[in-house]
């Protein structure tokens, strides 16, 4: 039937140049099945390659492609180190509220992160995973993006969740695992989710929420709805298997997903030039079929413009897009690594003293005098002291009841697990002296 259809495009086409009548060989109208690929020669040009599987030409030169010749994907900025525009007709002209808006959201993420890093360090809370570096594709891209369009993070997106709204409380609730917490204390720290702002829940296994996505933005586009999907992932991530199907399904399908890959240049210890040998991430997306830019992941406009325009082809043009973030993670992978036992202090201390996606924004604003010295001091004092109290309040804060565990899998709890409920509860109080039941609430 490929055949058929082949022979009909080319004949069509050949009709057209002429300007004559469209008419197809008497065979194809009435025995079309009886067209086979050892007929194609009779309809095609000889030069022109058929394969129905690649888009190509032939050639009479023995050449294999070399990636160590290959110059690479730019990475497109807007915003050079000093804060500078580059080019004025990259100007995204966001506002003075806005840009001040994208910036108290990155230095209030950065001071949560100090807060709470070290509240792990003390024992306060189990686990926790910093942002420190990845804060201009985290406020950049939200920013471009509609409130309506759902989000799938992997769990380094709280600056995501932060722009749209996500208050500081529940943040350390979350954290804290206690009762004020959406998720009833269910889950580890740093796995935030919501339905009110259209963020799905994180899942720790890497790259599952991938096909996941995918098959949300399918939903979407068989509703006939006018929002998108965002699916945000690392370069570890992208090693998996998962990765691949979902990329695979979403060009097939003309799904409406974007598609974020934050390439920090670590996936927990391992540096990305063990983790592959090609050229980052975006030289994926043209082999699946997919529009793909590379940006510099710690300029903010650069990441908000892309985010625009790669928004506006999928839902136009209801196809998926894949975006490369280039930027640097500053802190461990998360409290349960030592990233100084794989890179070095100078390696770090590069990223964060002269290339820092805060800095350069605060540059901008500098030089457009929409900031001042004195009110960075005030913004950071105001800041420190509103994410301590929401932390002080989430500690003194009770822990979930217990029988909590017992629900929200089954819409009524089955006999057996109402009679696990109940044994629970009656070996709690009959040892009241092991279980710290003051804790929890009653």
């Amino acid at each position: 039937m490929a055949a058929v259809r082949l022979i009909s495009k080319l004949a069509l086409g050949k009709a057209l140049q002429s300007s004559s009548r469209v008419v197809l060989p008497r065979s194809l109208q009435f025995r079309s099945f009886s067209y086979t690929a050892s007929r194609l020669q009779e309809y095609a040009p000889e030069e022109k390659a058929q394969f129905p599987g690649a888009k190509t030409e032939y050639t009479e030169k023995l050449e294999f492609i070399r990636p160590d010749i290959y110059d690479g994907i730019p990475t497109y900025r807007v915003l050079n180190k000093n804060g500078e525009i580059i080019d004025a007709e990259n100007d995204p002209n966001l506002d003075k509220d806005f840009v001040i808006k994208m910036y108290k959201a990155m230095t209030q993420l950065n001071t949560m992160d100090k807060i709470l890093y070290e509240s792990q360090r003390q024992g306060r809370i189990s686990f926790y995973m910093t942002n420190f570096g990845e804060e201009g594709t985290h406020v950049g891209s939200a920013a471009a993006l509609d409130a309506k369009d759902l989000i799938w993070g992997q769990y380094r997106e709280a600056g995501v969740l932060m722009w749209r709204g996500f208050p500081l409380e529940q943040f350390m609730a979350q954290c804290y695992g206690n009762a004020d917490d959406i998720g009833k204390g269910r889950q580890m720290p740093v796995h935030y989710g919501s339905r009110d702002l259209n963020f799905v829940t994180i899942s720790s296994t890497l790259a599952t929420q991938m096909p996941q996505a995918v098959g949300s933005a399918y939903a979407i586009k068989r509703r006939g709805q006018d929002n998108c999907v965002v699916c945000y992932f690392g370069d570890g991530a992208a090693s998996e298997g998962d990765a691949h199907a979902a990329l695979n399904f979403s060009a097939t399908l003309d799904a409406p997903i974007i598609f974020f890959c934050r390439n920090n240049g670590y996936a927990i210890s391992t540096p990305t030039y063990e983790q592959y040998r090609g050229d980052g991430i975006a030289a994926r997306g043209p082999g699946y079929g997919m529009a793909t830019i590379r940006v510099d992941g710690n300029d903010a406009f650069a990441v908000f413009n892309a985010m625009k325009a790669a928004r506006r082809i999928c839902i136009n043009e209801s196809r998926p897009i894949l975006v490369e973030a280039m930027t640097y993670r500053i802190g461990h992978h998360s409290t349960s690594d030592d990233s100084s036992a794989y890179r070095s202090v100078d390696e770090v201390n590069y990223w964060d003293k002269q290339d820092h996606p805060i800095s350069r924004l605060r540059k901008y604003m500098l030089l457009q005098g929409w900031w001042t010295t004195e009110e960075e001091k005030a913004w950071m004092k105001e800041t420190r002291r509103n994410v301590m109290h929401k932390f002080q309040e989430a500690e003194k804060t009770l822990k979930p009841r217990p029988r909590e565990l017992f629900f929200d899998v089954y819409d009524e709890p089955s006999v057996r697990l109402q009679r696990q409920l109940e044994e629970m509860e009656d070996f709690v109080e009959r040892h009241q002296d092991v279980y710290p039941v003051d804790i929890y609430t009653k």
